[in-house]
């Protein structure tokens, strides 16, 4: 049902593929409450398509590791003074910032300190590591919409305002997903055993993980050769992945342009790059291998803030190792092989699984949508 007019635009950023999705979900919903709803900033072809009229692409702030970020800081810093300067001069009805915290957090504190009501999407994970960024977020926003119950009690204690409004890929998936049907519209066989590769979205992972999991399956491949393996390949990133499948990858691979729900609903295994990706596939009740590699300095770095053991959210959301995690030195493809045929060979740890990923589904599942859109109502009187 509509809801009161919302005058004036309303800004958003979204900093990568999976903050595409968000944000694109979220129009669908804000759209749905507010028609006439005009929306700008930074984001993808998803949001895009759901009207908002993009300054800049988000792929262009898809950068992660201290290093990695060095080297495209000239250029991401730019982008942020122009698109400050742009909504300054302009002040929209509200900012909302769709993750991509080392972005956005700056942003909103200049706006909110401009009078414009500033919302972040995502709680950044004060829980996991950089935890004094919590009085960052006390001065840059008015509210936090939370993916995960346990985070706006965290937030909360040091003044920050936050809600709790479940995860929107918890809406998105099904229950219960149409392998049969998954594998027919990729041209899969329906009786084989599938295994997906998701390296990333970033260029960086796609040249630090990519060969590790091409090799992998390369090496599951000569183990068993009635294996099927399917890569989905991130926008723009075809010409660096090309190469390297061709290279280091298992014969009869499969590069599918996007696509990556199919391919987790198809397969029945992943060896997946750590990040949203995960969660993906714990929504899919598909068992995995957690991977992530970066620039050795940038690991040195962030391993010294880590708060926990875990860094896979199927693992941080259950509290325990429920997958397996091979992380920097650890992610060989040797390592990655022999994880992947014991989740194979053992039935019956993958039913186990299965039943632990269907609790955190249901757990997760809340209309995210329409509820953060019921609370950026609240935040802005509308």
């Amino acid at each position: 049902m509509p809801g009161r007019d919302l005058t004036g635009h309303v800004a958003m950023v979204a900093g990568e593929a999976s903050g595409d999705l968000l944000g694109a979900l979220l129009l669908q919903a804000m759209r749905r409450r507010w028609p006439d709803l005009a929306t700008c900033g930074i984001g993808g072809p998803r949001m895009v398509s759901e009207g908002l009229d993009a300054w800049w692409p988000s792929d262009r702030l898809a950068v992660r590791g201290y290093v990695e970020v060095l080297r495209h800081y000239r250029g991401i810093s730019r982008i942020r003074e122009a698109l400050a300067a742009r909504l300054l001069a302009h002040p929209p009805r509200a900012f909302i910032g769709i993750d991509a915290p080392d972005f956005n957090l700056g942003l909103e504190a200049r706006l909110k300190a401009a009078g414009v009501p500033s919302i972040h999407f995502v709680c950044p994970s004060i829980w996991a590591w950089r935890g004094g960024r919590v009085k960052r977020i006390a001065r840059s926003v008015d509210h936090v919409l939370c993916l995960f119950p346990f985070e706006p009690d965290l937030l909360q204690a040091h003044g920050v305002k936050a809600t709790y409004v479940g995860h929107p890929l918890a809406d998105l998936i099904p229950f219960t997903p149409d392998r049969q049907g998954a594998r027919q519209a990729l041209g899969l066989p329906v009786d084989a055993t599938v295994v997906a590769l998701l390296p990333g979205s970033r260029r960086s992972e796609i040249q630090y993980i990519a060969p590790s999991l091409l090799q992998a399956a390369r090496l599951l491949q000569a183990s068993r050769p009635e294996l099927h393996f399917v890569l989905p390949v991130a926008p723009g990133l075809d010409s660096l992945l090309a190469p390297l499948a061709a290279e280091y990858g298992p014969r009869d691979l499969h590069l599918l342009p996007g696509r990556s729900h199919e391919a987790l609903a198809a397969c029945d295994l992943t060896l997946i790059a750590s990040g949203t990706a995960t969660l993906e596939a714990a929504l899919f009740k598909r068992p995995m291998v957690i991977a992530y590699r970066m620039h050795p300095l940038s690991w040195q770095l962030m391993k010294r803030m880590a708060y926990q053991p875990w860094v896979g959210l199927p693992n941080i959301l259950c509290r325990s190792f429920v997958v397996p995690e091979l992380i920097q030195e650890a992610c060989t493809p040797q390592r990655l092989a022999q994880e992947a045929q014991a989740w194979l060979d053992q039935p019956q740890r993958r039913d186990v699984l299965h039943q632990r990923f269907t609790e955190l589904h249901h757990q997760l599942r809340c209309d995210t949508a329409t509820r953060a859109t019921d609370v950026i109502a609240e935040v802005l009187g509308a």
